[in-house]
């Protein structure tokens, strides 16, 4: 599994350390150096190989979008700020996501995904990081056949495992590839490339049927056969 170096840059001790506590329960990520203000997180830049750089706005000495002005050649950047002002202004800086504080695990897990995404977008395997009851699991996306939404948990079926996520469905959708999803009913969401057939109201993927809406039939019927 690559690795992804990355950078917290935030002065305040708690903050950093919130985050890292969270860098941690995600085993993609590999916490290079937690950086007080961005003039030790300049030095880390140069001598290290960062992708990912978790960085906060209001800093002294020089603030977190002066410093990105600076950088030539950026790594991703996710914005941990406990202000949502300044949220259209770094997008300006193609900013991959903003995080306002204080931030939950699930947000922030989704914003590492995202990171994950574009960084192996080259590759044809593409993996999530999904929460669990105990754990925080890599699934790959071309193994999932299904989403099932369960109010707030989601069961995940892959060609092998039943994986039941703390998440909504919802959120699952927004992690996942646009091109190969498709919601078929508003609890089920199919990966396109496993469907085997449609019959009357119902998608066939091996032994399973998932359902589809009267509302969403036309969209769906449609999707497939592009």
């Amino acid at each position: 599994m690559r690795k992804i170096n990355c950078l917290i840059v935030d002065d305040e001790p708690i903050a950093r350390q919130g985050i890292k506590e969270y860098c941690d329960q995600i085993p993609v990520l590999n916490v290079i150096a937690l950086c007080k203000n961005a003039i030790i997180a300049n030095e880390h830049l140069q001598s290290h190989e960062i992708d990912l750089v978790f960085l906060d706005i209001n800093m002294p000495l020089i603030t977190g979008l002066e410093w990105l002005k600076t950088l030539q050649k950026s790594p991703l950047v996710v914005i941990t700020s406990a202000y949502s002002e300044h949220a259209l202004e770094s997008f300006d800086f193609d900013v991959i996501d903003y995080l306002v504080k204080p931030i939950p695990f699930d947000r922030f897990l989704k914003a590492v995904n995202k990171a994950e995404r574009l960084l192996n977008s080259k590759d044809t395997v593409e993996n999530l990081f999904i929460k669990t009851s105990n754990s925080i699991k890599k699934i790959t996306v071309e193994d999932i056949l299904f989403l099932e939404s369960m109010q707030n948990y989601v069961k995940i079926i892959t060609k092998e495992e039943v994986i039941v996520s703390h998440s909504t469905l919802k959120q699952m959708l927004e992690q996942l590839p646009e091109d190969l999803f498709i919601q078929t009913h508003k609890s089920y969401v199919v990966a396109k490339d496993k469907v085997n057939e449609i019959v009357g109201n119902q998608i066939l993927i091996y032994q399973y049927k998932i359902p589809i809406s009267v509302r969403l039939k036309k969209e769906v019927v449609t999707k497939l056969m592009q």
